[in-house]
């Protein structure tokens, strides 16, 4: 069942999907349904003995296609509709062991091409309205399978924080006649405390205002609403970019650190969104220390106000250093 009811006091869509109680959860490396299927083993989503990169639908959507009308029918006040869309899974490797910030640039690169592709694809679907591209990492996070994968949702609606995210930069374009995303860009260029790595098109940061202790931030240098408009050399050093930042993540703590990884771009509504939505990425790991998570508690879920436990020049000060440490060790071992 895949079903949307209203939220009347925030206005805002709440998605159920209750067949996803039964999705598999954390099984041992042996029995993982994102594996290859080997000759005469356990068969898994993927029947093949090897792959590189591959894209299905999801077994357990949030969305789908085939979403029957919802049983409950709703009020005035509080309506509902169908849950209709799409949900997809990428998988980043056929190694269960490997984590994206290991893998060559190469391989990021043709993920890059991948995202791109389901981007254009989902996004001319017409019950899609918003193509939302991210990962969750890490059991901090919540995974249910360690494999190293993503998922990509296609909204029959644009998301509540996406939305916001763009009518703030509507706002700074009316008031101002610029883009939102290229004025904060240039401010952190100008302080230069929070950058992390700032390459021919991309600039990765830690935001002045962030709410995670090691949030960070990767900006389009060229306003782009998404990354269908990205050039070839733009793609390679967005690859770049990935691979420095999730390599500084794992030197950070000497572990594979948990994140979220989310890619804000225009919504595939057919709307007007040149000058307004700038393709970036944004990274938030749960951890404040080796040992301690930063919890979304009373004062972020209740009230919906972020309360940080260290300063973002600092946080930023300390990542760079293990980016440095990271970029470093690469060398030496004569990889990247």
């Amino acid at each position: 069942m895949n079903q949307l009811r209203w939220d009347p006091v925030l206005r805002e869509w709440v998605a159920y999907a209750t067949h996803r109680q039964d999705r598999t959860f954390l099984p041992p490396p042996e029995y993982c349904p994102l594996c290859p299927t080997k000759s005469g083993g356990f068969p898994t989503e993927v029947p093949r003995e090897s792959y590189e990169i591959a894209v299905f639908e999801n077994k357990f959507p949030s969305f789908s296609r085939n979403a029957s009308e919802p049983d409950e029918p709703g009020t005035a006040l509080a309506p509902t509709a169908q849950g209709r869309g799409m949900c997809e899974v990428v998988l980043y490797s056929d190694d269960h062991e490997a984590t994206l910030a290991r893998m060559p640039e190469r391989r990021i690169r043709h993920l890059i091409e991948v995202w791109v592709d389901r981007y254009r694809e989902l996004g001319a679907l017409e019950e899609v309205a918003y193509v939302f591209i991210f990962e969750n990492k890490g059991e901090a996070i919540g995974v249910s399978l360690h494999h190293p994968h993503g998922q990509i949702y296609g909204y029959p609606f644009v998301p509540p924080r996406p939305e916001k995210k763009l009518e703030a930069a509507r706002h700074h374009r009316e008031e101002r006649g610029a883009c939102l995303h290229c004025d904060l860009l240039a401010e952190e260029h100008a302080d230069g405390r929070r950058i992390l790595y700032k390459g021919d098109h991309f600039t990765t940061f830690v935001p002045f205002y962030a709410r995670w202790p090691y949030e960070a931030h990767m900006y389009a240098r060229r306003c782009v609403p998404s990354m269908v408009d990205l050039t070839g050399a733009e793609k390679e050093d967005l690859a770049r970019a990935f691979k420095r930042l999730l390599s500084g993540y794992e030197a950070l703590f000497a572990f594979s650190l948990p994140y979220i990884m989310a890619m804000y771009q225009a919504p595939t509504d057919g709307g007007e969104y040149a000058g307004v939505a700038h393709f970036h990425v944004e990274f938030c790991p749960p951890n404040r220390t080796a040992e301690k998570l930063k919890y979304l508690a009373g004062s972020e879920v209740g009230a919906g106000a972020f309360i940080v436990d260290a300063l973002p020049e600092t946080t930023a000060a300390t990542l760079r250093e293990a980016m440095e440490r990271a970029t470093a060790g690469s060398a030496e071992v004569g990889h990247t």
